[in-house]
């Protein structure tokens, strides 16, 4: 989160006088308001407004029909919850490398595609738009579906497009650390009707039909789900901070696009997908060796990141999924059961030797959107003065 005060405030307080927390009311209705205003800025026909990113991309693969006998392809640098929404929906990740982009390598990922393959996961990482052009046309050309990861891109975009709305459905995150929040939450994103229906029944399957008008006009049976409902003091929370989120951007990639033209004679930066919609969160030095790299990030002043080291966003470190341990009852493990027999991977911690590579020699170093020139000329004539000493 880079930004909160006062106006977060008094629409909590709105929402606490109100005394109409749950999320279907006859009050403020702002969980209401968080989806149309979803809709809106993302320009998608349905949005649910939920409790994370990883609900909303479990309620997305359900929707999907992916499960039990599936193979879903996802990158080797990603969060953990991208590989365990995937194995809650009963299918198996199928890991693939990352490219110089950082994000889904799209010719490794159709060398990882099978008969079993469902589905291709592609995570705009870091706000680092995939490369959608190439993913969408292994889609068409295998029937696959694909299920955009936004949760570290809130607000990105590739091509025009905003991130998350270029697939067959997309996932959001709102947690803390996140370009905007309400302290954890998410959004699922489709223009797909049925999977609308599916998402809305699986994410809140104790109260959907009971509370509101929520199922009117579908055509989707009920059936047992979950709950991932969000509630009004969330939703109050991320009203405003949508309304904040293109100003949060703007000054993010402003700040970006300073450093990196002010040192573009003496660095070297990962190249991008889409540099205009990327989010502007980092800046991405690239190095020719991961001496160089951890020279420059442990730095006096620069506070830098060498990826390789940022713990469960490297396949290595999925310890439940690298382990086979998809749930706690053996009986409800996708690694387990008889329809997956078939299809259990061989996972190794040199699976993906490419990514650890590219990850061990980048180092990210962090963009305030609310720095000025002083303060940037500053951070820069530090980063150049370091890069002249390796």
């Amino acid at each position: 989160m880079y930004r909160i005060g006062k106006e977060e405030i008094a629409e909590l307080t709105k929402v606490i006088e109100t005394r109409s927390m749950f999320k279907v009311n006859s009050g403020l209705k702002e969980s209401e308001t968080v989806e149309a205003k979803l809709r809106d800025k993302f320009g998608v026909d349905h949005a649910i407004f939920l409790t994370s990113g990883q609900a909303a991309l479990t309620s997305a693969l359900v929707a999907l029909g992916i499960g039990p006998g599936d193979e879903v392809i996802v990158p080797a640098y990603t969060y953990i919850a991208t590989a365990m929404a995937v194995v809650a929906a009963g299918a198996i990740p199928v890991i693939a490398e990352s490219d110089d982009t950082l994000t889904l390598d799209p010719v490794d990922t159709e060398k990882k595609i099978s008969k079993h393959t469902k589905a291709i996961f592609p995570v705009h990482i870091q706000g680092f738009p995939c490369n959608m052009d190439a993913i969408i046309a292994l889609a068409k050309k295998y029937n696959l579906f694909v299920i955009e990861d936004a949760c570290q891109a809130d607000g990105g975009a590739y091509k025009g497009k905003r991130l998350g709305t270029i697939g067959d459905a997309g996932g959001l995150s709102f947690n803390f650390f996140k370009i905007i929040s309400s302290g954890e939450g998410g959004a699922l994103l489709t223009n797909n009707r049925k999977v609308f229906e599916a998402a809305l029944i699986y994410q809140d399957a104790s109260a959907v039909a009971y509370f509101g008008n929520q199922l009117e006009d579908f055509t989707t049976e009920g059936f047992c789900g979950t709950e991932f409902r969000s509630n009004e003091l969330c939703a109050a929370v991320m009203n405003v901070q949508l309304d904040r989120m293109d100003g949060i951007l703007t000054d993010l990639r402003a700040n970006k696009k300073y450093i990196m033209d002010a040192l573009s004679d003496v660095a070297k930066f990962i190249p991008s997908n889409d540099i205009v919609g990327v989010c502007g969160t980092i800046v991405a030095f690239q190095f020719d060796s991961e001496e160089k790299a951890r020279a420059f990030a442990t730095a006096d002043g620069v506070g830098g990141t060498v990826p390789i080291d940022t713990g469960k966003h490297i396949y290595k470190h999925w310890t439940p999924i690298m382990e086979k341990r998809g749930a706690f009852n053996p009986l409800m493990d996708p690694f387990k059961m008889e329809a997956n027999k078939d299809i259990i991977p061989d996972y190794h911690e040199n699976m993906c030797p490419k990514t650890l590579d590219r990850l061990s020699k980048v180092v990210y170093v962090w963009v305030n959107p609310d720095d000025d020139k002083a303060k940037l000329n500053e951070k820069i004539a530090l980063y150049r003065k370091t890069l002249a000493e390796l």
